[in-house]
This record gives C-alpha cells, sequence and structure tokens, in this order.
C-alpha cells in the first residue's frame, strides 16, 4: 500500500506533465492494486482526489485513455465510488469517447459507464443527459452482423451498459424502445446466438423491456417468436431455458405474440418438457413443469392461439392437454383444468366440449379434491365448469350429469376464490325453473348464501351471493323457494341490493323482489318493512341517477307491496304521488306509461 501511495503522488504529477510513459507506468500500477484490492484501493484513489484528474486524461489523442477508462471500470464495480465519478465529471468525457474508432477504448468507456449505471440514479441520469444512450444503440446497429470475437465482446459490453442504464427505470426503458432498440436486439440474437455471454445479455435486456406494455407492439413486429423458439430448441441446460420463460411469460400476454409464438412451435417444446419432467421428484423439474404448463395456459388465453390451438376438438395440443386432468400431479391437474377453462370461450367449443365428454372427466376431478383438496385445482375445474355452463343447450346436459351435486360438494369451502366460482356455476345452470326450484328449497344452500352475502372482505363473493339468492327466485318462480329465503333470513340482502352500483344487479333484486311481493307478500312482509325496502324504492325513484329499468321496476313493485297494509301505509307517508307524477313526462316511453299506471293505483287506493 505504500508503493500505491507513492503511485498516487507520481499520479498526481505526470497527470500535470502529460509524460506518456511514466504515466502509463502509474495507471499500470493502479490497475494491479485493484486486482489486488479493489475496494481499499478505490478508497485510496477517491481520498486522493485522482477522479478529478482523470476528468483531464479521458482524450481520444492519448494512448493511456483505454487504461484511465479501464480503472474507472473497476472503482465503479463499488457502490459507494458511483456517485463521486458522477461528480467528478467523467460522464461527459466518457460518452465522447463512444466516438472513437478504437475498439479498445470503445470497450473499456462501454465498461466504466455500464458499472457507474448499475444501481445508480446519479449515474444513469448524467449518461441519459450526456446523450449516452444513443450512440450505444448506433453502435449496436453498425456492428451487429459482424461475427469476429472482439467485436462479439464489445456487443456484449454494450447490451450490459443499456441493461444497467435502464433496470427497473421504466422511463429510461421506454427512451432505450423510443430509439429503437428492440428490433437491434432481436437482430442480434438470431445473428449471435452460438455466442452464450451476448446471447445471454439479449436475453436480460428483452427480459427488461418486455415488462413495459410499449414494448410488446415492437416486439410483435419482429420475429422475436421464431429466434426465441429457435434458441429454446437448442438448450439443454434448466437454467438456460429459465432465462428464455423469463422473456417468453410477459411477451406471451400480448395476443399477437402468443398466436406468433404457437405458429413457431414453441407449445411443442412446452409438450416435451412436461412429458420429460411429469415423474421427476427434482426439484428444478418440478419448477420446470410449473412454468411450462403455466405458459402453455397463458397461450390459450389468446383467441387466436386458442382457436388454432383447438383445431375443432380434435387438435393434437388439445388432446394432450385433457390427458392431463386425470393425472396424478397436481400441477398438470390445475393446468388442464385452466386450459378447459380457456378453450370454453366461445359457444361451439364449449357445445363440442361437453358433448365429448370434459364435464365428466371435470366431475371426477373436483371429486379428488373433496377433503382436504388442493385449492387451485378447486378453482381451476370450477371456472372450467362454469364456462361450459354459459350456452344454453348445455345447461340441461350438465344437470343431467350431476353437475350440481358436485359442486354443491364444496358449499363448506371456506376458500373466497373457490367460493365465488362455486356460486357463479350454479347461477350459470339455474336457468331451467326445474333446478332453481330444486336448488332454492335447498336450506343448507340458502343458509350458506345468505351468510356470503355479508362477506363484506369479499366482494365477488357477497355479489355473487346476491344475484344467485335473486336468480332463484326469478327462475323458480316458486312459494316454496321464497319461503326458504325469507326463512333462511335473505330478505334484507334483497333489499340491498337493489342500491347496488351496477344496474345489472338493482333490476335482478327488483324482480325478484317484485315475485316476492306477487306470490308471498305475507310471509315476508316483516322481513321487507325491517329491510325499509319502500324508504329504498322512494330513493331510487327520486334519483335522477337511476336507471329507465330500474324506476320502471320501482314502480311496478310499488304496485305490488299495496296487498299488504303495513307497508302500504309506509307508501302513503312517504309521498310517492309527488314522485311518480313527475315520471310521467320521462323521455323513456315505457318508464312513463307505468308512472301513469302506478299514480292511477296510488289515487285509487288513498
Amino acid at each position: 500500500m505504500d508503493n500505491l501511495s507513492d503511485t498516487l503522488k507520481k499520479l498526481k504529477i505526470t497527470a500535470t506533465d502529460r509524460t506518456e510513459d511514466c504515466l502509463e507506468g502509474c495507471l499500470d500500477c493502479l490497475l494491479q492494486a485493484l486486482a489486488q484490492n479493489n475496494t481499499e484501493t478505490s478508497e485510496k484513489i477517491q481520498g486522493n482526489g485522482i477522479l478529478q484528474l482523470f476528468a483531464n486524461l479521458l482524450t481520444p489523442q492519448s494512448s493511456c485513455t483505454a487504461k484511465v477508462a479501464n480503472i474507472i471500470a473497476e472503482v465503479a464495480k463499488n457502490e459507494f465510488m458511483r456517485v463521486p465519478c458522477v461528480d467528478a465529471g467523467l460522464i461527459s468525457p466518457l460518452v465522447q469517447l463512444l466516438n472513437s474508432k478504437d475498439q479498445e477504448v470503445l470497450l473499456q468507456t462501454g465498461r466504466a459507464l455500464g458499472n457507474i449505471c448499475y444501481d445508480s440514479h446519479e449515474g444513469r441520469s448524467a449518461v441519459d443527459q450526456a446523450g449516452g444512450a444513443q450512440i450505444v444503440i448506433d453502435h449496436l446497429r453498425s456492428l451487429c452482423s459482424i461475427t469476429d470475437p472482439a467485436s462479439e465482446k464489445l456487443l456484449t459490453v454494450f447490451c450490459g451498459m443499456l441493461m444497467n442504464y435502464s433496470n427497473e427505470n421504466d422511463s429510461l426503458q421506454a427512451q432505450l424502445i423510443n430509439m429503437g432498440v428492440i428490433p437491434t436486439l432481436v437482430k442480434l440474437l438470431g445473428i449471435h446466438c452460438h455466442n452464450a455471454a451476448l446471447t445471454e445479455m439479449c436475453l436480460v435486456a428483452f427480459g427488461n423491456l418486455a415488462e413495459l406494455e410499449s414494448s410488446k407492439e415492437q416486439f410483435a413486429s419482429t420475429n422475436i417468436a421464431e429466434e426465441l423458439v429457435k434458441l429454446f430448441k437448442k438448450q439443454i441446460e434448466h437454467d438456460k431455458r429459465e432465462m428464455i420463460f423469463e422473456v417468453l411469460a410477459p411477451l406471451a400476454e400480448n395476443d399477437a405474440i402468443k398466436l406468433q409464438l404457437v405458429e413457431a412451435g414453441l407449445v411443442e417444446c412446452l409438450l416435451e418438457i412436461v412429458q420429460q419432467t411429469v415423474d421427476s421428484d427434482k426439484e428444478d423439474d418440478a419448477a420446470e413443469l410449473k412454468t411450462a404448463s403455466d405458459l402453455m395456459v397463458l397461450l390459450l388465453l389468446g383467441d387466436e392461439s386458442m382457436q388454432k390451438l383447438f383445431e375443432g376438438g380434435k387438435g393434437s395440443v388439445f388432446q394432450r392437454v385433457l390427458s392431463w386432468i386425470p393425472s396424478n400431479n397436481h400441477q398438470l391437474q390445475l393446468a388442464g383444468a385452466l386450459a378447459i377453462a380457456n378453450f370454453a370461450r366461445n359457444d361451439g367449443n364449449c357445445i363440442h366440449m361437453v358433448d365429448s365428454g370434459i364435464v365428466e372427466k371435470l366431475m371426477d376431478l373436483l371429486d379428488r379434491h373433496v377433503e382436504d383438496g388442493n385449492v387451485t385445482v378447486q378453482h381451476a375445474a370450477l371456472s372450467a365448469l362454469r364456462n361450459l355452463a354459459i350456452p344454453v343447450v348445455n345447461k340441461a346436459k350438465m344437470l343431467s350429469a350431476g353437475v350440481t351435486e358436485t359442486v354443491l360438494k364444496f358449499l363448506k369451502s371456506e376458500m373466497p376464490p373457490v367460493q365465488f366460482k362455486l356460486l357463479g356455476t350454479l347461477r350459470m345452470l339455474i336457468d331451467a325453473q326445474e333446478a332453481a326450484e330444486q336448488l332454492g328449497k335447498n336450506a343448507k344452500l340458502v343458509e350458506r348464501l345468505v351468510e356470503w352475502c355479508e362477506a363484506k372482505d369479499h366482494a365477488g363473493v357477497m355479489g355473487e351471493s346476491n344475484r344467485l339468492l335473486s336468480a332463484l327466485i326469478r327462475h323458480s318462480k316458486s312459494k316454496d323457494v321464497i319461503k326458504t329465503i325469507v326463512q333462511g333470513g335473505g330478505i334484507k340482502h334483497l333489499v340491498t341490493m337493489a342500491t347496488s352500483e351496477h344496474v345489472i344487479m338493482q333490476n335482478e333484486a327488483l324482480v325478484a323482489l317484485a315475485l316476492i311481493a306477487a306470490l308471498e307478500l305475507g310471509s315476508a312482509e316483516k322481513d321487507l318493512e325491517s329491510a325499509k325496502l319502500v324508504q329504498t324504492l322512494h330513493r331510487l325513484l327520486a334519483d335522477e341517477r337511476s336507471a329507465p329499468e330500474i324506476k320502471y321496476n320501482s314502480m311496478v313493485l310499488i304496485c305490488a307491496l299495496m296487498g299488504s297494509e303495513s307497508l302500504y301505509k309506509e307508501v302513503q307517508d312517504l309521498a310517492f304521488l309527488d314522485v311518480v307524477s313527475k315520471l310521467r313526462s320521462h323521455e323513456n316511453k315505457s318508464v312513463a306509461q307505468q308512472a301513469s299506471l302506478t299514480e292511477q293505483r296510488l289515487t285509487v287506493e288513498s
């Protein structure tokens, strides 16, 4: 270290005199000291004010420039040295050196700037202001097609520099995207796929940029899908494939890229990985199985990519995915059920799948997960059943297959995602009067629905429970169902539902309440009073923001309530006539007509 102190003193003198030979000797000593103990040497360099000298030594004419840049690159490996490098005014001369024709100068300058930018806001900001990124991208473009080792090394350093410059910084990533870095990097990957270091650097850069939404369109206009699949097929090591997966996942969120990946043959690669890893006990294999099957499900979220793989229900990919459902591997069961849910996104596919016996496979899967089952598998299988139940022609088939019985086994679930899908599946199935009546008389189901109507922490479960309660009444039109719901304490929830922020839910509630008033007003009367139904209806009619159908159904309900003495007294006390008479001139004809009818009823009765 004494030797280092001498070198630093000597450097101060020679930096001023510009004696090239002597200067070079001092720089060699510094590089040696940094190689032996980087942290301590860097502290000494900073403490002796040497960084400030470097700014003047970074000139294109000097033969020592590359060594000075190399020293800066070495000291900037230390976090505590990055801001001092910026403060010493090194960024501007370093960026100027990016215009050099000397490859060694370019290489060391790229390293220095990349290290200063690493995890340093000040470093990135200074390089941004000096315009460094554009010069580096121009270099990447001009060097892109050259494949000699020295050029590839330089390309790797420049890619790394851009990565450090923009990592986890949305605005700088957006800047690089606007400068057109994506097509250049894709071209680089295609030409230099034999170079592991450069390929890796490109992949990490893609991973960073692909997270940004604005990058997806640019990626979609390149042949990135083809290049990544080609690269993927060559990989045999887990970690290399994992790097590619990390780029594929964010890219595959874009529908155009999903289709490109399917056309490039990614699905076949994924199916092969599933086959290779499904029976393995190794942790790495299990992780890769999960990644591959998750990505497969993601590809099916695009309408075009999904339909291409469905191939009218005869596609080999579709058949392979079907075989995952009876598997003993939870991850494959999950992916299989999610894939079916994704295939079940149009009526044609749903009808074909129900006819080909998929419902039974899903029911068998659910039966395997009733006791202490896997929640994600339960959720996925219920999602698939719910989607399959959407086409009208499927409902009766699924009911006769016993789907409701299977689904009701999960009533005891305490998991909101499972509760939510269970409710949605039942609601989809009960369009038929018979099914609605059968379920509506199930006191255990109604009891659970009323309980979930109060699940304030889970808005989805609460909303679906309310909607199912209403649907049971609307589709069954049954006195027994209404009595069951009254006894279960469901009335107050339907009144609350009438004030929902969603018009469709308000409407469903009002129609169900009108049926209650028409069919079973006597037994529901007390609950309707305590739930303040009449006051709610007054508010809905007086509120200018209420949709026309809400006003219409509220007036229908007012008329239905006149059969109850106590409720009708509430109607009189609240001066409904004033509100209703104003609605006779409503722009909606149905509302205006119903207002006239309601006004007549109110006048006659009073």
